[in-house]
């Protein structure tokens, strides 16, 4: 949600490239582009410490403070050096209070399934329309004593106050499994005892002749 503590005072920049990009790093900030609404590109940097705080949250909404105006944007795009994970450049797009946009939101799994089974995320978020000042920071479910074989669907969600579904409301999010390792052991623990038994089965025939 907008509020005091994302609000962050921008500048306007007219230098661009790598070199600039660089020295605009090195003086502790980010470059980065806002869009949206049929307006014209605009090119700013930020903080980059408090801008980097801000980013731990997904789908960060950031009140901008440009030459004394306010702007509200929601951070499309993230992109970092590949190595250092330094923050190199930010799209923002342009949002207005009340609009509503579509996000995906992370996926939190609470509980722990029944016992010997693990919960197993096949994708880690889920797609939701919701107003841009009240986007969730998570959808939680909770998988308290799941047996193997459940699954949880997209439509399997609560979702908060005002939000949609935004996909197939049978997309498979999370499956409840026996790890594979523990799955194994039992079939070895089968099979050796198959064979021990076959073995026992074979040796009182041959006491019997």
């Amino acid at each position: 949600m907008a509020d005091e503590s994302n609000k962050v005072v921008a500048e306007v920049r007219d230098s661009f490239g790598k070199g600039a990009a660089r020295k605009i790093r090195a003086a502790g900030k980010i470059p980065a582009v806002i869009y949206g609404h049929g307006t014209e590109p605009v090119h700013i940097t930020v903080p980059a410490h408090q801008v980097g705080l801000l980013l731990r949250k997904a789908n960060a909404v950031l009140d901008l403070d440009i030459d004394g105006k306010s702007q509200l944007t929601l951070v499309k795009d993230v992109q970092k050096d590949p190595v250092l994970q330094i923050i190199e450049h930010l799209d923002l797009l342009i949002v207005r209070r009340g609009e509503k946009v579509i996000v995906e939101v992370p996926v939190h799994v609470e509980g722990e399934p029944f016992s010997g089974t693990i919960a197993v995320l096949d994708i880690p978020t889920i797609k939701l329309e919701v107003e841009a000042t009240h986007i969730p920071e998570r959808i939680v479910i909770d998988v308290t004593d799941a047996e193997e074989g459940t699954q949880y669907h997209a439509k399997d969600f609560a979702l908060p106050t005002g939000a949609v579904l935004a996909e197939d409301e049978d997309l498979l999010i999370l499956n409840v499994v026996v790890p594979a390792a523990a799955r194994a052991e039992e079939e070895e623990e089968a099979e050796a005892a198959a064979a021990e038994e076959a073995a026992e089965t074979a040796a009182a025939e041959e006491s019997a002749e």
